[in-house]
């Protein structure tokens, strides 16, 4: 379940703006902070989470409809570490490859570790996994939400950039829905599909069958 903040509309401001060379080509990365400085330093800190989020932008996107995003959830875990039990790295290294090869698009980058509820209770997850039981099934042990994170970020950042409309890359219909409720205009989703391994398999499969992703069934990855 998503959560749009409606009662709050906290402040969008930019820290920080500079050109980056990667290797699948040059973006523009802008740091926003989002949020009342009190809040900020509230809730989502004793989490572990982040009021500063990231737009990595390729191309002049300013009125322009169709934009190709990737909306990402930080993950420490795989995209820092390197650990196999997730796709997230794989998911935003193809986002960027795509949006290079059409030579426009945006990666938001939210910091919202462990589908919001932090690295310290995502390792514990990891503990409970561990021991058989899926990502859904953790999460409800430890007594926190199957998916905590929030969107209203990602839409007050499109909406600094000018975007009219995205085409969104996820497998998940519920974050169109969430951006959608959000007053984003969403033209299209565009799959994004990486080949589990033998760590991932099991957590992609929790996606299909518990969380509604548009995901294929993956036979046991030897």
């Amino acid at each position: 379940m998503y959560v749009a903040n409606s009662a709050i509309r906290p402040l969008l401001r930019i820290h920080a703006e500079a050109s980056v060379p990667t290797r699948f080509g040059d973006f523009n990365m802008v740091v926003f902070r989002y949020g009342e400085e009190d809040q900020a330093s509230a809730g989502r800190a004793a989490v572990g989470l982040s009021p500063d989020h990231v737009a990595l932008v390729m191309g002049q996107l300013r009125g322009k409809h169709g934009v190709l995003c990737r909306i990402h959830s930080e993950c420490l875990t795989s995209e820092v570490f390197g650990s196999l039990k997730c796709d997230c790295k794989e998911q935003l290294e193809s986002a960027q490859a795509e949006i290079a090869r059409a030579g426009e698009g945006v990666v938001l980058y939210l910091r919202q570790e462990g589908r919001g509820i932090g690295l310290a209770n995502k390792i514990r997850a990891y503990g409970l996994q561990a021991k058989g039981h899926d990502t859904v099934d953790a999460n409800r042990l430890l007594e926190l939400p199957d998916d905590a994170r929030e969107y209203d970020c990602a839409a007050a950042m499109l909406e600094h950039l000018g975007v009219q409309s995205v085409r969104l890359m996820t497998n998940n219909p519920l974050k169109v829905k969430a951006l959608q409720d959000l007053g984003v205009e969403v033209d299209e989703r565009v799959s994004t599909l990486i080949s589990p391994n033998k760590h991932s398999r099991n957590y992609l499969e929790a996606k299909r069958l518990r969380m509604n992703h548009e995901l294929p069934h993956y036979e046991e990855v030897s």
